[in-house]
């Protein structure tokens, strides 16, 4: 059993170049089908039938696993078994036709833009000042993930012609506009930081690149400093600029471009968020919308 997981993923590794976060997620959930398998009395993984894997997910289920947590196991045992499928060790994908339960959708949080704009402008003056003005004009301009951010050279950016290159989820490359604001924050970074064009753009402890946990840790302060009272990291910086830009352009399309997502079904979370916009406008305006609690 081992060993098809094992090959599964190194084919995810080596081929489909998943981070290191998507392949322990994988990991985690196929070491608990095999342990269910075992502990189920089955001898193989190849085996299992739709019944076995509802089971399975049953099982889960019992234990109190949440939806969300259900639905990304069952997608692992999808992708694994589609993998067998594909290179003939089994006749049908058994995960197929299960249904996991269904999770809440959950709207993320945005930052409006009078919050984004308190933000970003944090005082050049302080320690780090211009570091930390570069890196959030950057994450609120573009809309990077934090992966990305972190993996940024100076290489990747043009600031004359106002474009970051960046390599994203399935190494996926994809070039974004970066505004005005942020590109001078930037020129004016790397003139204080001299750096290279190898070299790392927001660069951490011993000149490599900054670890996500620093910026994560980083953003919180700032926006406790800037006096923001959310809960403030970098994919709310991500989730608030595909908000504004959707509620400006109205472009589900392009936002699902500037954003990376391979299925647009990703960003259309996002036409919620607008419409949530525009209701709040629309109550607050015509004299007859106010609605009851």
């Amino acid at each position: 059993m081992h060993g098809d997981v094992d090959a599964f993923l190194a084919h995810l590794q080596v081929e489909r170049r998943m981070s290191a976060h998507t392949l322990d997620a994988y990991r985690r959930d196929l070491a608990a089908l095999v342990s269910w398998t075992e502990a189920a009395g089955r001898r193989e993984l190849r085996a299992l039938q739709g019944d076995d894997i509802r089971a399975f997910v049953a099982a889960g289920h019992r234990g109190g696993l949440s939806p969300k947590s259900l639905q990304r196991r069952l997608s692992a045992c999808r992708s694994f078994y589609q993998w067998l499928l594909k290179h003939g060790h089994i006749a049908a994908n058994p995960a197929a036709g299960v249904r996991g339960p269904k999770a809440p959708r959950n709207l993320p949080q945005v930052l409006d833009v009078d919050e984004a704009t308190q933000l970003v402008e944090v005082p050049v003056e302080a320690p780090l000042g211009l570091r930390d003005r570069a890196l959030l004009e950057l994450f609120y301009s573009s809309g990077l993930r934090l992966s990305e951010l972190v993996a940024l050279r100076w290489r990747d950016l043009d600031l004359d012609a106002g474009l970051v290159t960046v390599l994203g989820k399935g190494s996926r490359q994809r070039s974004v506009p970066v505004g005005s604001h942020a590109c001078r924050a930037l020129a004016d970074w790397r003139a204080d930081s001299g750096g290279a064009a190898q070299a790392p753009v927001f660069p951490g402890r011993g000149g490599g690149p900054i670890t996500a946990r620093a910026v994560q840790l980083r953003i919180r302060l700032l926006a406790q400093r800037q006096g923001l009272f959310k809960r403030v990291h970098p994919h709310l910086l991500r989730h608030s600029f595909a908000s504004h830009v959707l509620e400006s352009s109205g472009d589900l399309r392009g936002v699902q471009e500037l954003l990376g997502h391979a299925d647009i079904a990703t960003t259309q979370i996002y036409t919620h968020l607008d419409f949530q916009h525009l209701a709040k406008v629309y109550d607050a305006a015509h004299p007859r919308a106010k609605r009851k609690a």
